[in-house]
């Protein structure tokens, strides 16, 4: 037990919940962390216990996104809560509903369990893929105040997937009568170190660039964030007052492909000698994107730059997301170590 409270934060196996699970660790809480099987306990408890030392304050229960067993009793007793788990792919599926029905029905069930719980409050880990501009909207930079327009043919089933699991989340706590309530953290590309070789997507940028998996530099370009950051900003919005009904965008600096590949070349020499220098045309990228689902979601993207403000996270909780380079780096540097390019 911790006199901080207990923590519950689902999918402690990921990339951003296991940082979530660390962070909360390092600042006292006692952590409750699901998984979807508990085999994988042995595995995600030893990944944690390289950066902290959990002195007996964490515990594992096992739920499923897609099935009710498990969550009211995972939940139960708990303080708050972070719903950190969601499904992430690399590539476009050819069902939307692979993405959709276990993001949304998995929040249903997450805040549904944290509501009976009676939790103070709840923060979800949503996306800036929730927070998008239609693609052609030009260079701008987007706060807080935009949704992503579903009514959008050209929207992939990952934003889909997001949108529709907050405006989920949003919608169960305005139709409750309880006392918890729910903040949102929408995180840009999420990078930074990883814990093993079991990695997110979002990593792939920087995994592909220095296994040169990818042939050349397409004009792609992304907002990015440390994911020790996006776990910090989780557990400030979990307890200010002031976080109570708001969404909150981590996201540091837009960066393109092309400044990525300059920075591991520079940074790392012989470690980045796979990474790729010359540039590759649009018309490219748009002809491979009809063989490989993986490029569909990023073509309507080409060339623009798409940034998005965190003035609101840093103003009103005091976040400061630490530099692109830095975040990007570590990323690298252990992915090296653990063997992954």
């Amino acid at each position: 037990m911790s006199e901080l409270g207990t923590v519950l934060v689902t999918g402690g196996s990921g990339f951003i919940g296991s940082w979530c699970v660390i962070e909360l660790l390092r600042q006292g809480y006692a952590v409750r962390t699901t998984v979807r099987h508990l085999a994988r306990e042995s595995t995600v408890r030893a990944a944690i216990g390289n950066v902290v030392d959990p002195q007996g304050r964490l515990s594992f229960h096992a739920v499923e996104l897609t099935a009710d067993a498990g969550w009211e009793a995972a939940a139960s007793g708990c303080d708050y809560m972070l719903h950190v788990a969601s499904p992430v792919v690399a590539a476009e599926p050819r069902n939307a509903d692979e993405l959709i029905v276990p993001a949304r029905d998995g929040t249903r069930r997450a805040v549904g369990a944290a509501l009976k719980a009676g939790v103070k409050r709840i923060v979800l880990t949503s996306s800036v893929a929730a927070a998008s501009p239609r693609a052609g909207a030009g260079e701008r930079v987007t706060d807080e105040s935009v949704w992503t327009d579903l009514d959008d043919p050209r929207v992939g089933a990952y934003a889909r997937s997001k949108t529709l699991a907050e405006r989920t989340a949003w919608d169960l706590i305005d139709s409750s009568a309880g006392a918890t309530t729910l903040a949102t953290v929408n995180p840009a590309l999420v990078v930074g170190p990883v814990l093993s070789r079991d990695f997110s997507a979002s990593v792939q940028v920087v995994e592909r660039l220095l296994s040169g998996k990818v042939p050349g530099l397409p004009r792609l370009g992304f907002s990015f964030v440390d994911v020790r950051d996006v776990a910090d900003l989780h557990a400030r919005a979990m307890i200010a007052p002031e976080a109570a009904g708001q969404r909150f965008i981590a996201a540091r600096d837009f960066a393109w492909m092309a400044d990525l590949a300059a920075l591991l070349r520079a940074s790392l020499g012989d470690a980045a000698s796979k990474v790729p220098t010359r540039r590759i045309p649009d018309f490219v990228l748009r002809f491979a994107a009809v063989f490989d689902r993986s490029l569909a979601s990023v073509v309507p993207r080409l060339g623009e730059r798409r940034a998005f403000s965190s003035a609101k996270a840093q103003r009103v909780l005091g976040w400061q997301p630490r530099p692109v380079e830095e975040s990007v780096l570590d990323c690298a540097r252990s992915l090296i170590a653990a063997g992954a390019v």
